[in-house]
């Protein structure tokens, strides 16, 4: 990977979740964050800016098991033109910290190129795969489900980007849940990460009839400048919670229009 130039700003620190230091270190517990990067560039027309390289630094702050991204770019040919520093890399391989495998499908395609969801693992990635979850022409959306090896753990890890329409975000989780019910052994440690575009709780009433239970700390992530509601979300199965943030501060609205979720859990006995 070639070291960007520095950025204009750079991310905060994020600090770890509190509790389970010494459990993480132990591989009892798993640190996710979820992150919807808006592919990368921020602001409108001759404001827009490039802010993959200061994403870069964010993603190494989180010192996550498993980093899930939405809104990731695999090429786009316009913005490239536009922006001399833009990644020779897709979005997903140019974020992923050192060590870590970066796991990548696309959602949307247009005539200038795609983006669509990624998984990266700092544990092996024994399989993946991705379901198409467009409910119409207008909104193409995916799952990127990875199976990651934690110590001697088998953790399915499923990354989601649901709808925009109230109608759309049900059908899907309803699909989420059917793929869960075929592809994941009940009793596998489960996680469900993504921006679920849910301003109230009809996709975590949904997802408890799975026994998928969020974090109980409500943590708004969007819109970042001033978080209303938290749109991004960590659901689990056979794990319970132990830690929660959202990074707040100028660095960080400055980068997307959501902000990080960062939550861990630990495995249970």
């Amino acid at each position: 990977m070639n070291t960007p130039p520095a950025p204009r700003h750079t991310a905060a620190p994020a600090q770890a979740p509190h509790e389970a230091h010494e459990a993480h270190e132990a591989h009892d517990s798993f640190r996710i964050a979820t992150y919807n990067i808006h592919k990368g560039v921020q602001g409108l027309g001759p404001l827009l800016r490039l802010e993959i390289h200061n994403l870069l630094h964010a993603v190494e702050q989180f010192d996550a098991d498993v980093v899930c991204l939405q809104e990731v770019r695999l090429l786009h040919k316009r913005e490239q033109a536009r922006f001399a520093r833009w990644p020779a890399q897709g979005q997903a391989h140019y974020l992923a910290p050192e060590g870590y495998q970066a796991i990548y499908h696309s959602n949307a395609v247009s005539p200038h190129g795609e983006h669509g969801n990624a998984l990266l693992s700092r544990w092996p990635v024994l399989a993946h795969r991705h379901e198409d979850m467009s409910d119409h022409r207008f909104e193409r959306r995916g799952l990127l489900h990875g199976e990651i090896e934690v110590g001697h753990r088998r953790v399915h890890v499923i990354v989601v980007h649901l709808g925009l329409i109230a109608a759309s975000r049900t059908r899907q989780v309803a699909q989420l849940l059917r793929y869960i019910a075929r592809e994941v052994p009940a009793d596998a440690p489960l996680l469900v990460a993504g921006d679920f575009n849910d301003w109230g709780r009809s996709c975590q009433q949904a997802m408890q009839t799975a026994q998928l239970l969020a974090h109980p700390l409500v943590l708004p992530t969007f819109p970042a400048r001033l978080p209303l509601a938290q749109l991004d979300q960590v659901y689990a199965r056979g794990l319970r919670p132990l830690g929660a943030q959202v990074p707040r501060g100028r660095n960080w609205w400055r980068m997307s229009d959501h902000l990080p979720l960062i939550s861990e859990w630990a495995f249970a006995a």
